[in-house]
């Protein structure tokens, strides 16, 4: 019985993975209208009166964990960081301006398109991984990286504001709860980098990186593409 040769068999095992990776991405493209907002969390946000500091944080925390969308972007970011002030700087400036738009949006009731932020948002994760082929070097365009990366970095923010301005928030205790909330995000994020961390850490010992760093970032941008896409739909509905 004959086989395929060793490199065409890697080829055809990474395109198998990229179409599992897609598919996946199409099935579960619609939980990204939600940004991280479940119907349950949602149910209970609108029953909470007044301060409730705790219950935000976590929420907030939840949030950035179980958000693919703000992970992915953060995984290209961080993607050929070596050191790890540079993943501080970056990763510093977009919580900034993911903070400064999930708050202003919220308390100064600043309003968008939800869908339309969110198709932003899934371009944010195209750019990124675009970046970093070499996509703009090719093309021979200078991109301010760090300026970039705070630009949507208040697209992400303002992308959750718009979906807590859809409930029945009460305004009672408003302030602290959101600083809870932000706070609770914050802390999600550092929790899901340090996994990155590991995980990118690990693939680099492999010797392995070099190797498959096109191949991964090629399907962060189908990702990106598939939830613009999904994103742009509902903004035609």
């Amino acid at each position: 019985m004959s086989s395929l040769p060793i490199d065409k068999m890697n080829v055809f095992k990474r395109k198998v993975l990229a179409y599992i990776f897609l598919l996946v991405c199409v099935l579960y493209a619609h939980q990204g209208f939600a940004h991280g907002v479940t119907t349950t969390d949602a149910t209970y946000i609108q029953s909470i009166k007044g301060v409730a500091f705790i219950p935000y944080l976590y929420l907030g925390a939840k949030h950035m964990v179980t958000g693919y969308d703000h992970l992915l972007f953060l995984g290209g970011v961080i993607f050929f960081l070596y050191r790890l002030k540079d993943v501080a700087m970056y990763v510093t400036l977009f919580a900034i301006g993911h903070s400064l738009t999930l708050m202003l949006g919220v308390l100064a009731g600043i309003h968008a398109n939800a869908s339309l932020v969110d198709a932003v948002i899934g371009l944010s994760v195209v750019y990124k991984a675009f970046e970093n082929i070499g996509g703009f070097m090719r093309l021979g365009w200078q991109v301010n990286t760090r300026v970039m990366v705070w630009l949507f970095g208040l697209a992400h923010g303002f992308g959750l504001s718009t979906k807590l301005q859809t409930l029945a928030l009460s305004r009672e205790g408003l302030i602290p709860n959101m600083i809870g909330f932000n706070l609770g995000v914050e802390l999600g994020q550092f929790a899901a980098l340090a996994i990155l961390l590991i995980a990118f850490s690990a693939w680099r010992r492999s010797g392995t990186f070099m190797r498959g760093a096109y191949q991964a970032n090629v399907l962060i941008m189908a990702a990106g593409f598939t939830l613009f896409g999904y994103h742009l739909v509902g903004l035609l509905k």
